[in-house]
């Protein structure tokens, strides 16, 4: 399209003299049109600037009669609002590193450092799922995300901007059209423009109330650089869009659009005033219409894809897509029509259709005379809608289980955690004299959004990657759960599953089970008992900190210790030892987030939410104050915890408690004090070895019978 836009109706081989002039005096005026809007745009560079000369025009005290206080409409109304919402409610938009909340935030710096990530996140998940479910996720995406640096324009991915100590100059971040010329990033290729402000959710709620002028003079002053900057593009695909661009203004809660449109050639190119030209064109050319602000992000955090907020910076999105890669392969409507079909087959799928005249649900309501109120009524012979059957093994069972070549019986002899989902004790039905750690995790189907799913998610397909993972790496320890088998659970009837990864709609079918090595009882329940000693927490933080020392050398870490986590295993050797269980939360590469837990997790994954070198040991040192009988306050939230963790370490309550017990694990908890929070490694090897000597292991080596 570029070559067709520079070659003009009038030229060609035969072309007159005289035709050839007209050509060239008008590409002469029209270079010089483009040099002039190169040097207003050189010298449009001050927001604040721009924002004072609309002061006026934003209180209405304007001495010019014509200009009034503007009132904005909104870009987007309900309706469509709803419909674009019926159109995407299929799409599966990725699950996000969380935002931070400015009240909860450490330090500012990390505060902005992590807020920017999330942001680009964010959009990035926004553009994938868009362009997945309207162009299909056969094309490739013409998009990305990148961070611009205000004093150079440069473009820079959020991580290099925050390693490289820029992020001071980040002024914004874009969406932004692939160019194999200019991979780095041009401003006319900004698709749409994201500013992450921290007053924006002050203005949630208030109908009447715009965001603040000094907001949206911003918005203003970055939506008309986007323009300027396409109108000089050499593409046609940029140049057809260089009069509409839509800004999003976001913090760490709440979000919302503007959005600017207008004729830049009534745009007086003032060199002298640039500041005043561009106002005059907002006032009088420029069509604006400003979103409510609304909440985009949950308090944990999350963001809420089917909110009104999201779905007004998701549609701003969106259109912005259509505006550089033309109609999509599916249209809105198309998507949106087919929500009346979704709905009626979810309501078949979990028995909620009504039965004869009353096709829309499980009740029928009447009007009734003596009463203006809406009754519900019981229809009579309604389906009862059972809950979901999800799988509970019972002491002496048989569990049937298969994997790719064979099929296995396990029984189930014990239960040996209170907590959902459970941990069983099972005996393979054809070794007797064996026992193993058996785990149930939720069918495909039931996999939605509460938490106890989630756990057993964690609890067998996770921890099934995370024990693969160790095996494929080398990591062979005693203190280390190995993996027996994993494989699917057989259920009773006929199955008739269409492939391997499929599930025929019984609520057992596809039922995942993982099975680990040895067997024994959690700390929890040794301390409920009484059973748990001072040479139970010596051996403890030595087997424990066997198993962190293993995992660490193949770049893992386990970020849930916890007194669930941990089993002592009598296996008829001379002393029982500890295993650390629990790795489906563990920490494989940087995006991995720890589960958080107020009073074992470290200080460092509750303000970062991320792990430090020291956190799992900062985690073992809370769990042995707990084991000998240390007192565990009441937390009820995260500046609490902190605060606990804080006041006990500065008055050296910790290590006075580990000090009864044994010297070598206060001398522990001083180490780990002095490094909570840095990114100095952790020396495991000096403290095995003093613990050794503490607990008389280094005379010799233990013989092993457990296998």
């Amino acid at each position: 399209m570029e070559s067709q836009r520079g070659q003009s109706p009038d030229r060609g081989s035969d072309a007159s003299g005289p035709k050839q002039s007209s050509v060239s005096s008008h590409g002469r005026q029209r270079n010089s049109s483009s040099s002039i809007c190169k040097d207003f745009l050189r010298k449009f560079v001050d927001n604040e600037l721009l924002t004072s000369s609309l002061e006026d025009w934003f209180s209405g005290h304007s001495e010019d009669c014509g200009f009034k206080k503007p009132a904005f409409d909104v870009p987007f109304d309900l309706s469509e609002l709803q419909n674009f919402d019926y159109a995407i409610e299929g799409v599966t938009f990725q699950q996000l590193v969380r935002m931070p909340n400015a009240l909860h935030a450490s330090t500012s710096d990390i505060f902005e450092a992590t807020a920017h990530l999330a942001l680009e996140d964010f959009l990035h998940a926004s553009i994938k799922g868009l362009w997945e479910t309207f162009w299909g996720p056969d094309e490739s995406m013409p998009f990305s995300v990148a961070c611009i640096h205000s004093t150079s324009s440069k473009f820079y991915p959020a991580e290099k901007a925050i390693s490289s100590g820029r992020l001071d100059g980040v002024c914004a971040t874009a969406v932004l059209l692939k160019s194999l010329k200019h991979s780095q990033g041009r401003w006319d290729h900004i698709v749409v423009l994201a500013l992450l402000r921290p007053d924006i959710g002050m203005f949630s709620g208030q109908n009447d109330q715009q965001p603040s002028p000094a907001v949206l003079g911003e918005a203003l002053f970055f939506a008309l650089r986007v323009l300027l900057s396409r109108s000089l593009s050499r593409s046609s695909t940029v140049l057809q869009n260089s009069d509409c661009v839509y800004v999003l203004l976001v913090d760490s809660q709440f979000g919302g659009v503007v959005n600017v449109q207008g004729d830049l050639n009534k745009l007086d190119f003032d060199l002298n005033n640039v500041y005043d030209s561009a106002a005059e064109w907002i006032k009088k050319h420029a069509q604006i219409t400003v979103s409510s602000i609304d909440r985009v992000w949950n308090k944990l955090g999350n963001a809420n894809w089917g909110d009104i907020g999201t779905l007004q910076v998701l549609l701003a999105i969106f259109h912005s897509m259509i505006q550089f890669c033309g109609a999509p392969k599916y249209s809105l409507d198309e998507l949106a029509t087919e929500h009346s079909s979704r709905l009626q087959s979810r309501r078949s799928e979990r028995h909620l259709v009504g039965r004869q005249a009353n096709t829309n649900g499980l009740f029928r309501f009447q009007q009734q005379s003596h009463s203006p109120e809406i009754v519900e009524v019981q229809e009579e012979g309604a389906v009862n809608v059972k809950p979901k059957e999800i799988l509970k093994l019972e002491v002496g069972s048989v569990v049937l289980m298969e994997d790719a070549d064979w099929q296995k019986g396990f029984q189930i002899n014990d239960i040996l955690t209170d907590s959902e989902p459970p941990i069983y004790s099972a005996t393979p039905v054809e070794e007797p004299t064996k026992t193993h750690l058996l785990y149930v995790g939720s069918s495909p189907s039931h996999l939605e959004p509460a938490w106890e799913d989630m756990n057993s998610w964690y609890q067998v397909q996770r921890q099934t990657k995370v024990l693969t993972l160790m095996k494929q790496r080398g990591i062979s320890s005693r203190y280390v759960p190995q993996m027996v088998a994993s494989g699917r659970v057989v259920h009773p009837g006929p199955c008739n599953k269409p492939n391997s990864s499929g599930s025929c709609g019984h609520p057992w079918c596809s039922t995942p089970i993982l099975v680990t090595s040895p067997v024994g009882e959690t700390i929890s329940n040794l301390i409920r008992n009484g059973l748990f000693g001072v040479e139970d927490a010596l051996r403890c933080c030595h087997d424990c900190l066997s198993a962190l020392a293993a995992a660490s050398s193949a770049g893992i870490r386990h970020g849930d210790i916890r007194p669930e986590n941990v089993i002592r295993v009598n296996n008829g050797s001379r002393h029982p030892y500890f295993v650390l269980i629990g790795w489906g939360h563990a920490i494989l590469e940087d995006r991995d987030r720890p589960l958080m837990n107020l009073f074992f997790s470290s200080t460092f994954a509750l303000q970062e939410g991320k792990l430090c070198a020291a956190s799992d040991a900062e985690s073992l040192i809370y769990l042995l104050y707990f084991c000998c009988g240390g007192v565990c306050p009441e937390l009820d939230s995260v500046e609490g915890a902190l605060q606990w963790r804080e006041t006990s370490w500065s008055r050296r309550v910790i290590q006075q408690k580990l000090g009864d017990v044994s010297a070598v694990l206060k001398a522990f908890a001083d180490y780990v004090d002095s490094i909570c929070g840095t990114p100095y490694p952790m020396d495991y090897e000096i403290w095995l070895r003093r613990l050794r000597r503490t607990i008389n292991e280094d005379h010799g080596k233990e013989i092993d019978t457990s296998s």
